[in-house]
């Protein structure tokens, strides 16, 4: 059993054992749910781990098999082993610390430093732009851009806005109009409601460039 909430009142639970009809079952602090690491205290920071633990380890593993393969066999190679893990769920890390962040983008680093034998002294912004990577900040939010723009299409509607403003039904590749793109959601209290869906997806969605 995995309680949920903050640091505060995390603390104050006291029940460490629930009883069942035959067995009794303890609390974690951490579990998974479909390759997501979910910490108790919703930060993200044991699914970052975990993820950078198992693309280290297979960095190291392809490492060695480089040397025999193209640029851009190598290329699928680490898409598939590596940049699938960081792609994976990746919406959930939106508004993540940058801490978090780093180490994420230090794999993506290490794993185009890997294909094209760049040294660890240059500069990276270069290697992604060669690739064609997204940093791992401008991932995340693409996959939120996404999934809000699948939803919009699937449902033709989101959350009433307060100010009485509702966004736009629009298509993958439209684009709200320049007098919607001010979005105004709801005052909301706690600073993990501004991480809800309904806030995120339409405030991000409203930053994107008028020419897409």
């Amino acid at each position: 059993m995995l309680w949920l909430g903050s640091r505060h009142n995390i603390n104050r639970l006291i029940v460490h054992e629930v009883p069942g009809l035959s067995s009794t079952v303890g609390v974690v602090c951490s579990a998974r749910d479909l390759g997501i690491v979910i910490y108790s205290r919703l930060s993200m920071a044991d699914h970052v781990a975990s993820v950078c633990r198992s693309a280290h380890y297979h960095l190291r593993q392809i490492r060695p098999t480089l040397q025999s393969l193209s640029c851009d066999a190598a290329k699928t190679l680490v898409q598939a082993f590596i940049s699938g893990r960081l792609d994976y769920c990746n919406s959930v890390l939106y508004s993540v610390t940058d801490n978090l962040l780093q180490r994420l983008q230090s794999v993506q680093n290490t794993a185009a430093r890997l294909i094209t034998r760049t040294g660890c002294h240059e500069h990276i912004s270069p290697v992604l732009q060669e690739l064609h990577w997204l940093p791992v900040r401008r991932r995340v939010n693409f996959k939120l851009a996404i999934l809000l723009s699948r939803y919009t299409a699937a449902h033709r509607r989101i959350s009433q806005m307060r100010a009485g403003r509702r966004l736009r039904p629009v298509a993958i590749s439209a684009r709200l109009a320049p007098s919607h793109a001010s979005y105004r959601g709801p005052e909301l209290i706690w600073a993990t409601g501004r991480l809800m869906f309904d806030v995120a997806g339409p405030r991000l969605w409203n930053k994107l460039p008028a020419s897409l």
